[in-house]
């Protein structure tokens, strides 16, 4: 028995609710791809790249759909888009899984323009897609969980990032979806939905 068609209606709830919410089309933008819906889904990625346009994981998603739909060349664009995007931002796995579809495509991946920038003496740079901080992020003081997860948070996203979960959106996941964090389904599904925050994959 599927749950797709209520998560569905659930991040379409949360996408319409709060439109300027990137996670919210992301994820819905997911299900949707999942059910097949790619017209919808097409529409939901590009809401979340207004919002977000360093999101470079929604290009390769976006990218899927256009393909699924025969818009091969707005599916080419996309790819390229993204991957300069990732790129800059150091994005490696969506980077290279674009690199991959366009090398299936029969186009040539482009080359790095530039070489990254190495981050000023202690700067810390912030892996989170999506992160509006640049060179005022500031790491973590500590990690926020002490397991793997929270170390990897650490290590990769900062301080700007994690308050913003913390504050904004995971109060937003837990309303919109009634979570009840006292319960594995809750706590799972709130991970879930840190993770995909994150950029944690």
């Amino acid at each position: 028995m599927s749950q797709l068609p209520d998560r569905i209606a659930q991040f379409r709830k949360m996408a319409t609710d709060d439109p300027e919410n990137e996670l919210g089309h992301y994820r819905l933008g997911q299900l949707l791809q999942e059910a097949g819906q790619h017209e919808e889904a097409v529409q939901s990625y590009r809401r979340a790249l207004e919002i977000s346009p360093q999101f470079s994981k929604v290009y390769q998603l976006l990218a899927t759909s256009l393909l699924q739909l025969k818009q091969r060349d707005q599916a080419v664009s996309t790819l390229r888009q993204g991957y300069a995007v990732a790129e800059e931002r150091g994005d490696n796995m969506p980077r290279d899984e674009m690199g991959r579809m366009l090398t299936q495509l029969g186009e040539t991946v482009p080359t790095a323009t530039k070489t990254a920038a190495a981050p000023a003496s202690g700067a810390f740079r912030c892996q989170r897609p999506g992160c509006l901080f640049g060179a005022r992020a500031h790491q973590l003081a500590g990690p926020p969980m002490n397991d793997d997860i929270g170390r990897r948070i650490h290590d990769t996203v900062c301080d700007g990032c994690w308050t913003d979960w913390l504050r904004n959106y995971s109060i937003k996941v837990i309303n919109e979806l009634h979570l009840d964090l006292s319960t594995d389904r809750g706590q799972e599904e709130y991970d879930k939905h840190m993770k995909d925050f994150l950029g944690l994959e």
